[in-house]
């Protein structure tokens, strides 16, 4: 960067933030804050306000616009925009998803029997978002008779989907309208019939089940409320197409009522009535269900088995047994088989069992040390072909097809990179272990080019997340190439709190042991720099969401450990946000955060809130990007966050904070818009490093 540069950034002063006495109380516990009044949504205060920063941020990453512009232009470039999904068949339909050169948004299409039988278009995603900064198809259901369609849109990005419907043989859009959804639905056998899930307008909890009928707008029938705030409600039908089941779910607890798919009109009955800290999932073979289950102590999960006339606790069978080292994360039943996916010392293994018991059963074998595997798009019952997914961090995702019986196996597509340099060979992926402070053993996921060096002076990138048991599973990405070719090492850090290494891993990252995860990710860090593949003064670190907390968290533990942090859409004001239950995602959050009503959680909370705890020292150089309309992190945790930062850190470090004022908590919405924000985030943290902005 340029003198020049710097002494222009310099003149530009950064936004100083109104502050208003506020005193918040709780539990005889006082805090003060005054940068409360940024909630206030849409007030010409707040408004200005964003402004002011967005004008900060567009003045101080001026001399890298360019850079994003090149960034940009190279990471669409290895994108096939001409592209299309693997057809996979569902009731007599061949169905693809397909883009179009110059063209954002995607096109679904279906065939009838034969891939070689003409195209139908179902949705056309360019022309249904004219019009509309941002634009979602949430998703669509085709009635068993093949006629209508159900579809969902977004085009606020607050996941407040509307559905409507579609008549397949004359391409007639219905009357029937029902705003304030979760965007699925589920049909009866009738193919008049279909159920949906309304959501709370205020707290946009998913909570009650209605009954449509084609035709009959405004006297939908709701057959279900989920009175109890902390848990949402969905409806799903079975694959063996027999049921419609209602699930019930917190944090930690699951329950399911059930009625037959051909009795629209029927009462739904409890499957297994709630108790709280059991958690099951459902699928259905002939005259049973096998039920995914923690019953009876099992942490990692067991399947169990009740006949449908039977369905309650009291009758469920062992089918197969608990495995502590296991962690069992779904069964898929076919026909002729079922199979399991499994984790085990954190890489998916894809387990087939021939309901023959005659039949020996098998993995599928991988061989990488660090991969993703899953099982793909199976919506049919009567097969032999199992679809599933590969890829890892130098394999692009991969879609085979697998013959269970013969146990060949076929390559249907991989993902194409369009960049004659690209070649596999030409990256290494590795899979280290680092000690966290209690001695515990943590797993991280490595990429790198191998022309990197590491021995100490590489800049690296590190990735976490640690929350709700969601793993960070380690991908292929085009886009990330980006930083590979630059000489960037990026990492992931499989961190407590997700379920790497199974359900312990999570239970021990969460509630009252929620700071492993900080101090997780730090050692992870330590153990980066002192093994040479980081530079001491060339470490970044990103997170999003429950991620963005993550950073927050370690900023203030560990600042002097990163040059920069990016984070995104960061969930940093944890007391109060969990304190208002006015809002999205509060209550049902208490199984994973805990009820700050109780005095020990809102204690344990507070010790470790980024907004909470922001103090007056050096802080890294950090990068904040929110969305206006987000319906998960509300803009104002960021805003207040940086405000606060921008007042007590003693350094001159940047201080960036972006809110795109038409999306949402998901970012853009178009296919290639979402890389301007990739290229914004890999903009500022090779500004900051010692790579040439080329």
């Amino acid at each position: 960067m340029s003198h020049q540069n710097n002494s222009m950034q310099e003149k530009i002063k950064a936004p100083i933030a109104l502050k208003k006495p506020h005193s918040l109380s709780h539990l005889g516990h006082k805090r003060q804050d005054p940068y409360f009044w940024m909630n206030q949504r849409d007030t010409p205060e707040v408004l200005d306000y964003l402004e002011q920063e967005n004008a900060y941020y567009e003045a101080q990453t001026a001399h890298t616009k360019a850079f994003e512009a090149q960034l940009f232009d190279e990471m669409k470039a290895r994108i096939k925009e001409d592209d299309s999904s693997v057809p996979y068949k569902h009731n007599g339909y061949w169905y693809v998803t397909k883009f179009e050169l110059g063209k954002e948004y995607p096109i679904y299409t279906r065939k009838k029997e034969s891939l070689a039988a003409s195209e139908e278009l179902l949705f056309d995603c360019n022309i249904m978002a004219q019009g509309h900064d941002y634009f979602s198809l949430g998703g669509f259901s085709v009635s068993p008779d093949n006629k209508f369609c159900i579809f969902s849109t977004d085009t606020v990005s607050r996941r407040q989907y509307v559905l409507q419907i579609k008549n397949l043989e004359t391409g007639e859009i219905l009357e029937d309208r029902i705003e304030n959804t979760t965007g699925s639905a589920s049909w009866a056998s009738d193919s008049h019939t279909f159920f949906y899930t309304l959501k709370n307008p205020t707290t946009l909890r998913s909570e009650a089940i209605y009954r449509h009928e084609i035709g009959q707008q405004g006297s939908d029938v709701e057959i279900y409320k989920e009175t109890d705030d902390t848990f949402n409600t969905y409806v799903f039908k079975t694959k063996s197409k027999k049921y419609i089941v209602i699930g019930s779910a917190s944090t930690l607890t699951t329950e399911y009522q059930i009625f037959p798919a051909d009795s629209p009109l029927a009462s739904p009955k409890i499957f297994s009535k709630r108790s709280r800290g059991l958690e099951y999932d459902l699928n259905h073979y002939e005259d049973h269900f096998y039920i995914l289950t923690n019953k009876d102590g099992a942490t990692n999960f067991k399947v169990m088995k009740a006949h449908e006339t039977k369905t309650e606790q009291a009758h469920w069978e062992e089918f197969i047994p608990h495995r502590p080292e296991v962690l069992l994360e779904d069964i898929s039943i076919f026909k002729d088989f079922y199979v399991l996916s499994e984790r085990s010392h954190g890489l998916t293994q894809i387990f087939i069992q021939p309901w023959d018991i005659n039949t020996k059963a098998h993995y599928l074998p991988f061989e990488s040390e660090t991969y993703t595997a899953y099982v793909g798009t199976n919506p049919e019952f009567d097969t032999h072909v199992l679809r599933f997914g590969y890829n890892s961090l130098t394999t692009p995702a991969s879609v085979y097809d697998y013959q269970v019986q013969t146990r060949e196996k076929t390559l249907l597509k991989q993902q194409e990179v369009l960049d004659p340099s690209f070649k596999e060979a030409n990256y290494i992926s590795e899979r280290i272990w680092a000690n966290a402070a209690d001695g515990t053993q943590l797993p991280i996921s490595l990429v790198y080019h191998k022309d990197t060096p590491i021995d100490g002076s590489s800049p690296l990138l590190q990735y976490g997340y640690g929350s709700y048991g969601h793993t960070s599973d380690p991908y292929f990405s085009t886009v990330r190439l980006s930083l590979l070719n630059r000489g960037f090492v990026y990492a992931i850090a499989h961190i407590r709190g997700g379920e790497y290494l199974g359900r312990p891993w999570y239970e021990s990252g969460k509630l009252l042991e929620k700071r492993n995860t900080f101090t997780d990710f730090i050692a992870c860090s330590e153990h980066l720099i002192a093994k040479g593949y980081a530079a001491a003064n060339g470490l970044f670190a990103y997170g999003g969401s429950a991620g963005g907390l993550l950073m927050g968290a370690v900023m203030n533990m560990a600042p002097e450990l990163y040059k920069g942090v990016i984070a995104s859409v960061p969930f940093v004001d944890v007391v109060t946000t969990m304190l208002d239950d006015a809002i999205p995602l509060t209550t049902g959050e208490y199984d994973e955060w805990g009820n700050p009503n109780e005095k020990e959680y809102y204690d344990y909370m507070l010790s470790y809130s980024p907004y909470d705890n922001v103090v007056a020292q050096n802080y890294p150089n950090t990068l904040v990007i929110t969305g206006y309309h987000d319906s998960q992190v509300q803009y104002w945790e960021p805003a207040k966050w940086v405000a606060k930062l921008r007042e007590l850190k003693t350094d001159k470090h940047k201080i960036l904070f972006n809110t795109n004022m038409e999306a949402g908590h998901s970012g853009a919405s178009g296919r290639f818009e979402s890389l301007k924000e990739i290229a914004k985030e890999y903009a500022f943290i090779i500004d900051l490093s010692d790579k040439s902005l080329e």
